[in-house]
């Protein structure tokens, strides 16, 4: 799944030289750095989902997928965890899931 493929890239760049990737310059700044950026992408996104240009929409949905697995990494969350919480939902209604919180 590419998914895994991109967290598996992002953990080996928080090892690695900042000066070498964007990747590695963004998590040496800090969990809070990071979601800042997520937080910057979805707003893009959600201005191209008003707008309604797919491609657009498509290209700033794949920022904030990045983003978030930068994110996550950053606070040591691995991807398998959340889809494991997503699963775990999928077991019950929305509006039950929605109950509970």
């Amino acid at each position: 799944m590419i998914l895994h493929e991109l967290e598996q890239t992002i953990i080996a760049r928080k090892s690695a030289n900042p000066s070498s990737s964007w990747t590695a310059q963004l998590l040496s700044k800090g969990p809070e750095k990071c979601a800042e950026k997520f937080g910057e992408e979805a707003v893009e996104a959600l201005i191209e989902a008003v707008k309604g240009d797919h491609a657009a929409l498509t290209s700033e949905a794949a920022d904030v997928l990045y983003h978030l697995l930068v994110m996550l990494a950053s606070r040591d969350i691995a991807l398998d965890d959340v889809l494991a919480e997503l699963s775990r939902r999928t077991a019950q209604s929305g509006l039950e899931e929605k109950a509970h919180r």
